[in-house]
Formats: C-alpha cells, sequence, structure tokens
C-alpha cells in the first residue's frame, strides 16, 4: 500500500482539475497542504527542497480534506465538496485506482 501522501498526489494527478486542501495534525500543529497534479507543499510552513522527503508524513493525521475546483482561489476557492474524512476519500482514490 503506498503511503497516504502519495496516493492523494496520484489521485490529482489524474483529476488535474482538482486541488485537495488536507487539513493535518503533524507533531501535534496543525498544517494545510495544497497537493494539485501530483505534487504537495505545504500551505502553513515551508516544503522541503528535497522531493523525497514527504509533506505528508506517515505519522500525520488527516483531520479532512477539501476538494476545491483548479485554479485555486485561496480568496474565493471553488468547493467541489468540503471537510470529508479520509474514509470518504478512500472511495474517490479507490474509483480512480490508487
Amino acid at each position: 500500500m503506498d503511503a497516504i501522501g502519495k496516493r492523494l498526489e496520484q489521485y490529482t494527478a489524474k483529476r488535474p482539475h482538482e486541488v485537495l486542501l488536507v487539513t493535518v495534525k503533524i507533531d501535534d500543529e496543525q498544517d494545510i497542504i495544497a497537493i494539485f497534479k501530483g505534487f504537495s507543499s505545504s500551505l502553513m510552513r515551508p516544503t522541503a527542497f528535497d522531493a523525497d522527503v514527504p509533506v505528508l508524513p506517515d505519522g500525520a493525521i488527516i483531520l479532512d480534506i477539501d476538494r476545491v475546483a483548479s485554479p485555486y482561489n485561496p480568496e474565493a476557492p471553488r468547493y467541489i465538496q468540503q471537510r470529508l474524512s479520509w474514509e470518504a476519500m478512500e472511495v474517490l482514490l479507490l474509483e480512480v485506482g490508487v
């Protein structure tokens, strides 16, 4: 089973019209990670330059996931679905085969 972050990246590579905003808890700190066209970056902390360093580490706890239409505009996001649980997102991942 691929790491959660990789699966979410693969999902956005297959659905390039979507941006995922993943609210997570990493080491007792909350973060929001944007995933678009197969790439992840933190909206709240520096993202490592090394692509091998996961933005979404294995120990992260996913609080919820928003599906947003691309292009993403932080001032006026166009939500497809908001506050999805990991279980609901997993159904979508399986639909696209990741």
